[in-house]
């Protein structure tokens, strides 16, 4: 029998009600060329272009061989030679190519010539035009076929491809050795170890890219939470003009590779500003990694920052990047500033200005490539002039200040605020997102907030705890919240002295339990003059 007797009605065998399909009687399943161009694009998009050609080389390689071997079971041909031609017709019996007319094989000295690649049109259709030779499952089938037939490993290297706008595809095969120098490029693709460095690249890939989509789902749910309003860069609440000041200003400083000062007082979001920061920068596929200068001892903090040697210390067994090591490429987030001891500071300082670190116990030094954004919530001003911070490493951290007001001072992103921390204490304990109240939102608005953002966290992980509906009432808020009593707003339009006297006064009545004399002793005021003013409100039965 010859190659080009094999027919595909007598290669491909279907049982019609148990499904069972076979091709050259090896169980086979039937694959959409659109579905596996899309995988293709999915493997691209998501690991990048080598690993992406390294899977499905090695996935050819495998059906290739798998194909040999089952045709040797099935097939008696005459030849090697007709072996060697069966798998250029086997595959075009399968629907991957159309051999050329009169097409030798991939060992011949001209190669095998394919008009036609299901591969090259998948790539052009969901992918466009290439700038190299993209048929990788089919050079990976032809090597793995030969290898089996010849019994030795044979590489096939694609020439031309229709996928970059050639007028052909063109597959050339050898040995290692016939080869030479020429398959050190295309080597990495076949190998199987190779493929393994391969694939951890594309797992560590999938990781970063997992972070980000996490990162946009937070993002997300933030904004939604919000209901879309006041939400701005990075989806932190930013209804009034000084945070979107704040924002605006740190997405344009994301752009650059500038040091950023991030000040404020404890609990304004600093640590979200400069994953804010990270995240709109073209360093976002890099790890930020973030460490709280002032939760570590002095003695271990400088090796946390820049690593240290096998022996440098009792207890160093062994050789350790530091920080700013491991967030090569990335962004580095020094917390806490302010409260680095006066050794580390120069040190850091010559980290910042030579880009390098040197570690503890260790004489040269390493280059690092890391963008640095630093937080404090001291005036450092003062703590230049008082002789405890560097003056020369304050001024190298404050390329761009990023100063985050207290919430006290932006009262309008108080609510957007609440808003998006219910929704994310829900989440977090598998609960329904629940609604304020008007009264409970009159008491946010109305309480001072010294913890700032970290504080109306607490406040709404606490609502979410004890709410029993669907609705968070006044009474589901800390009690130092109900207490507050209103502020003057600055609203656009000026209300009369006399709403904001009613407002006040009603509010220390109701935190007195309605008791009259209570809360005139803590106006300053008689009883009398209390009832007088009730009933001006129309509260005057109230007694």
């Amino acid at each position: 029998m010859r190659a080009a007797d094999l027919d595909l009605s007598e290669l491909l065998t279907v049982d019609p009600q148990g499904g069972d399909l076979r091709f050259s009687g090896a169980r086979a399943i039937l694959l959409d060329t659109v579905a596996m161009g899309l995988l293709r694009k999915q493997l691209i998009d998501s690991v990048g272009a080598a690993a992406a050609r390294a899977i499905l080389t090695r996935f050819g390689f495998a059906h290739g061989y798998r194909t040999a071997e089952a045709a040797r079971a099935e097939l008696s041909l005459e030849s090697d030679e007709e072996w060697r031609d069966a798998g250029g017709r086997i595959h075009a019996l399968q629907g991957m190519i159309r051999l050329a007319p009169g097409a030798d094989g991939p060992l011949s000295p001209g190669g095998a010539t394919v008009e036609a690649s299901y591969e090259a049109e998948q790539h052009l259709l969901h992918l466009g035009r290439a700038d190299a030779p993209v048929c990788w499952t089919l050079a990976g089938f032809a090597s793995g076929y030969l290898s089996c037939v010849e019994g030795q490993d044979i590489y096939v290297i694609e020439r031309r491809c229709l996928g970059r706008g050639d007028a052909s595809c063109l597959f050339a095969g050898r040995t290692a050795e016939a080869w030479g120098a020429d398959l050190e490029p295309h080597l990495p693709f076949f190998e199987e170890h190779r493929l393994d460095d391969s694939l951890r690249r594309a797992a560590e890939a999938l990781g970063r890219a997992e972070r980000r989509l996490r990162t946009s789902a937070e993002t997300l749910l933030r904004t939604a939470a919000a209901g879309g309003a006041g939400a701005g860069p990075g989806g932190i609440a930013a209804s009034s003009p000084a945070m979107q000041r704040v924002l605006e200003l740190a997405r344009r400083v994301a752009q650059v590779d500038a040091t950023v000062l991030v000040t404020g007082e404890s609990g304004t979001g600093k640590e979200r500003v400069a994953r804010l920061v990270h995240d709109a920068s073209p360093r976002a596929a890099a790890p930020l990694l973030a460490i709280n200068c002032a939760a570590i001892p002095e003695p271990l903090l400088e090796s946390e920052l820049f690593g240290h040697a096998r022996g440098a210390f009792t207890g160093a067994t062994r050789d350790r990047a530091g920080i700013f090591e491991a967030a090569a490429g990335g962004t580095l987030f020094l917390d806490e500033v302010g409260d680095l001891p006066a050794g580390v500071q120069v040190k850091l300082l010559r980290a910042l200005q030579a880009r390098e670190v040197r570690r503890v116990g260790e004489n040269r030094s390493r280059p690092v490539d890391v963008r640095v954004v630093a937080a404090t919530n001291r005036e450092l001003t003062e703590e230049v002039s008082a002789g405890r911070f560097r003056k020369d490493l304050y001024y190298r951290l404050k390329v761009v200040e990023l100063r985050l007001p207290p919430l006290r001072e932006r009262r309008e992103d108080v609510l957007p605020l609440a808003r998006t921390l219910l929704a994310q204490a829900a989440a977090r304990m598998r609960r329904p997102a629940p609604r304020l109240s008007p009264g409970a939102a009159d008491h946010l608005v109305r309480y001072p907030w010294p913890g700032n953002v970290r504080e109306l966290e607490n406040a709404m992980e606490r609502a979410v705890a004890l709410a029993e509906g669907r609705r968070i009432e006044a009474e589901d808020l800390p009690e130092e919240v109900r207490s507050a009593l209103p502020v003057p707003s600055a609203e656009p339009r000026v209300r009369t002295l006399g709403a904001v006297e009613q407002e006040y006064i009603l509010a220390v009545l109701a935190r007195n339990g309605g008791n009259q004399t209570r809360a005139a002793a803590e106006l300053g005021i008689g009883v009398s003059t209390l009832y007088r003013k009730l009933k001006e409100y129309g509260r005057g039965q109230e007694r």
